[in-house]
């Protein structure tokens, strides 16, 4: 067994639903101070969080990021095995977050292992950024951690995320970008009644209809150069009380936009209330805004990553913005350089998520790979 798939299974063996960690952390920041690493934790509220950084000369500063933290099982009866004991099933490793992105962590800690063995004065400094926040609100992870380093004068010149960027096959796709995310939730305010007097009543549902066509059929923009168009989706809407002959007084409604930069937070939201103006809903919304879209040219980081894929798997990966988003929108804006690169992510949050053994074998050499592009040649 590899040492990288070893580790990925210890980490997933330990129940991080998030925010917990579950002792995932610890796990890694023990071999990490084998390697001379200087570890600081850094717990914010109920999330726990670690910087570790190893210098080794003058030079860039190169941050591996990631998250030991998972989103909830769902359903065990509809595993076909425990989701926190790892199991290897045709050349498969089944669990939760076996692509999402415990495998990411562990290739990255392999690979600095290997890397540090074979170049231990390297010209600059390697660090480490883990949260256990990223599948939860991101708002006592990594966006926290960022905003300590800034204020003190630490500053990253280089950033690779192990989320699982691939698509079809490892290493189709290397992330350079993300779009941005706003989301809302909405309160239409109608009257309850009966519903065999209509007119006593004001349904809710039905004060909704018009602008909720509208919104979802409307074509928002045709991206730009770099990103995706800008798509809207409902994610939630529940009236009533479960009576078949009662109108409902109240609608609860919440929607998500995936916005690229043509469009602006005031302009998506101006429009959004203007339809519902529009078609005289009459509403409470709340806002919530996940993150700014971000862009970073390709450059020495995004260089050396396509070079190194091209050369452990024959192909050459494309270069996108595609996705949700990622923790990369608190690193970007810093000046750093990110990109994101990590396994096939055709079953994250799903059940009987799972990764293929040999990804985890090609990301570790992919990443020692690129540590040495950057610092050893």
């Amino acid at each position: 067994m590899s040492s990288a798939l070893d580790l990925t299974m210890q980490l997933v063996s330990r129940r991080s639903v998030s925010p917990a960690d579950g002792g995932c952390q610890e796990l890694l920041i023990a071999r990490l101070q084998v390697l001379g690493f200087s570890v600081e934790r850094m717990r914010f509220g109920e999330v726990d969080n670690f910087w570790a950084v190893r210098r080794a000369g003058v030079g860039p500063l190169f941050c591996f990021a990631g998250h030991t933290d998972v989103v909830p099982p769902g359903p065990l009866e509809k595993w076909r095995s425990d989701p926190f004991q790892p199991v290897v099933r045709d050349g498969l490793l089944y669990g939760r977050g076996t692509a999402d992105m415990k495998s990411g962590l562990a290739a990255m800690l392999t690979a600095a292992e290997e890397f540090v063995g074979h170049h231990p004065r390297y010209a600059g400094t390697l660090a480490f950024l883990v949260t256990s926040d990223e599948e939860g609100p991101s708002v006592d992870g990594t966006r926290r951690v960022v905003e300590a380093l800034l204020a003190r004068g630490e500053r990253i010149d280089y950033c690779l995320i192990g989320e699982p960027s691939s698509q079809e096959r490892f290493g189709d796709t290397i992330r350079i970008g993300r779009r941005g995310s706003l989301s809302g939730r909405l309160t239409v305010h109608g009257i309850q009644g009966h519903v065999a007097y209509p007119e006593r009543a004001d349904n809710p549902i039905h004060g909704l209809a018009p602008a909720l066509a509208e919104l979802v059929s409307r074509s928002w923009d045709q991206g730009s150069e770099h990103f995706q168009p800008t798509t809207f989706q409902f994610s939630d809407i529940s009236a009533g009380a479960g009576a078949p002959n009662m109108i409902p007084g109240e609608l609860q409604a919440q929607f998500n936009l995936r916005w690229c930069p043509a469009q602006s937070l005031d302009s998506l939201k101006k429009t959004i209330t203007g339809i519902l103006d529009l078609h005289r809903v009459r509403y409470t919304l709340e806002w919530f805004e996940a993150g700014l879209p971000f862009y970073t040219r390709p450059g020495a980081l995004s260089d050396a990553a396509v070079s190194v894929v091209q050369e452990v798997t024959g192909r050459r990966p494309s270069l996108s913005t595609g996705g949700g988003t990622s923790d990369g929108r608190f690193i970007a804006p810093t000046g750093a350089q990110v990109i994101e690169l990590g396994v096939v992510n055709q079953s994250i949050h799903m059940i009987d998520e799972y990764c293929p053994i040999e990804d985890i074998d090609q990301l570790k050499r992919c990443y020692a790979g690129i540590l040495s592009r950057l610092f050893a040649s």
